[in-house]
């Protein structure tokens, strides 16, 4: 299929873990934008207050290595011992009826969405103010060790060397203050020749 002779978009949000990148997807979402949201395959267990089919599929690793035999994924990597995945078959059907997709991945997967989409995909990475508040930010989740929250904080680093492979870069120092800038980022590339946003950019405020 031919994804850049469709309407929709694949707009795909990246950041070190603790940067914000799943509450700024919430409200993107409650946008008017027109956003569709596709749900991670995950073996990680779910954190206090996550919810099974609305913020991942947690799925064994029994089962995550039958979906990759069976090719069900656009994208999957390994973080920290456990494994992650973007299913193929919804984004291809939204993409097909000229709806938007967002993606919350890592940066791994979103070269693997640049390529298997091309310029239907628009790349954004959030990152923190500094890795001072990065580190705070991990250990007022409280679900990380300090040796985990060590592993991350390398990560981070390894994450934010590949910020120049995205089309925009914005800093999460204040959430509305990011969301806003992100949601008309969005707002702008759907109103491009094959976007589709029915006139939300006439609506948004562009302060």
């Amino acid at each position: 299929m031919d994804n850049n002779k469709k309407g929709g978009r694949v707009f795909v949000i990246s950041a070190p873990s603790g940067s914000g990148k799943t509450t700024l997807c919430k409200r993107l979402l409650s946008d008017a934008l027109g956003l569709v949201h596709s749900v991670s395959v995950t073996t990680r267990r779910p954190r206090p207050g996550e919810k099974d089919g609305a913020d991942y599929h947690f799925v064994s690793q029994k089962k995550f290595k039958y979906l990759i035999r069976n090719k069900a994924f656009l994208e999957y990597e390994e973080n920290f011992g456990q494994l992650y995945g973007t299913p193929k078959r919804y984004i291809d059907a939204m993409l097909k009826e000229g709806r938007s997709v967002i993606l919350s991945i890592d940066v791994k997967g979103a070269m693997k969405v640049r390529k298997a989409f091309g310029k239907k995909s628009i790349l954004i990475f959030v990152l923190p103010p500094s890795m001072k508040v990065l580190k705070k930010r991990l250990e007022m989740r409280k679900s990380d060790g300090a040796d985990d929250i060590r592993r991350r904080l390398a990560f981070a680093k390894k994450e934010i060397s590949y910020k120049g492979r995205y089309d925009y870069t914005v800093i999460n120092d204040r959430l509305d203050t990011a969301h806003r800038k992100i949601r008309d980022i969005i707002a702008k590339e759907l109103t491009k020749p094959g976007g589709k946003n029915e006139g939300y950019a006439d609506r948004c405020s562009h302060k």
